[in-house]
This record gives C-alpha cells, structure tokens and sequence, in this order.
C-alpha cells in the first residue's frame, strides 16, 4: 500500500494595512489573526512572507508586486477597504491585477452582512496577478475568521460559504500548489476530476 504523496508546501503572502498599527500607535491583530488561522485552516507545510505597512496606494502596490515576484501562490491583506479617504487597499490591489475575480467580494459582503448592516460599506476586492491569488480581507480578527469561514448553523453546517473553499481550486486553475484543508475549519471544494484523491 502506497503512502499518500506529501501536501505541496506553500508561500503565502500577508500584508496589513493600518497607519497607526505600522507607526506603532497600537499594535497590529490583522497578521497574527491570519497566520493563525491559515495555520489552523491548511494541511499544507506553509512559509509565511509578512508585511506591516502603511495605507499608502504606491506602497502597497508595491508589496503585492514584490510577494507575488517572491514566489507567494496567495496573498491576503487586512485593513483599508472602507469608504474612508485613506481607504486605498482596492484601489491599489486593481491597479496591480492581471484579472478581477468579482465573486470574492460579493460572497465576502453577503457573509458580513449576517452580523452587520455597514457590510455594505466594505469595498474588498480579489484579483489575479500572473499566478497569484490576491484577496483583501476585512481589518477586524473576528471579521477576517468569519469571512474566510463562512457562516455555521448549530451543527457547523454552512448555510453561507466562505471564501475560502473555493481558494484552493482557484489556485490550482492559475496554475499555483494544491492546497488541502482541514474540513473541521473550512472545507475545500473541488469538482472530482481536480481532486488528487477522490472519495
């Protein structure tokens, strides 16, 4: 009986956006709630490249440019996608995009709007930039499990998927690792003939 293959190891890029968190003021919650929930989420042994940068449009183009040439198959940002003027997160994630993936956005919204009415409000987008995946992501811990989760019923069922069951086929389109999850976080869906190991 033939042991299964290893999980592909991953780069997975993490940036947030706050310019108070990167000038010190308080501290940053936005990286240390996605490597742990990554790390919770993924079987994948994962590297993470991590980023604690201002809402700066030029700067933070400039850091997506640099994680995806780094290697990173995933990149997700935290924080700067409301409607405030130094909110410049998705203006500065299109202007590095190859392609827009306009579904992200909208099922990250429907999700948020199962706890609040300002859901509407949020402005995230995903995009693809050569064979990355680039997502932003909500500024609040709690937001950024939720989104990535998707909404559970009493016997952790989820009446609202997630965003992030459907990442790893997305990463596996553009040509990125095949990513494998831990079903009890967030199960991946893929059509069987993506599957490695179809049930």
């Amino acid at each position: 009986m033939h042991d299964a293959p290893p999980h592909d190891a991953v780069k997975i890029g993490i940036v947030s956006i706050s310019d108070r968190a990167s000038t010190g003021v308080y501290e940053d919650k936005g990286l240390p709630a996605l490597q742990d929930w990554l790390t919770r989420a993924l079987l994948n042994p994962v590297s993470f490249e991590s980023r604690l940068i201002p809402d700066e449009k030029e700067r933070i183009s400039a850091t997506l440019i640099e994680l995806v040439d780094a290697g990173c198959s995933l990149v997700l940002t935290t924080g700067g996608t409301g409607p405030a003027p130094r909110d410049v997160t998705p203006e500065a994630t299109l202007a590095v995009a190859d392609r827009t993936m306009p579904g992200f956005g909208e099922q990250m919204r429907q999700i948020s709007l199962q706890f609040v009415p300002t859901a509407i409000l949020s402005r995230q987008v995903a995009v693809i930039r050569g064979c990355s995946l680039i997502i932003n992501l909500p500024g609040q811990p709690k937001s950024i499990a939720e989104t990535l989760e998707g909404v559970k019923d009493e016997l952790g069922h989820p009446p609202v998927h997630g965003i992030f069951a459907a990442v790893p086929y997305c990463v596996d389109l553009i040509g990125g690792p095949y990513l494998e999850t831990r079903s009890e976080v967030c199960k991946a869906f893929r059509p069987k003939s993506a599957q490695r190991n179809p049930a």
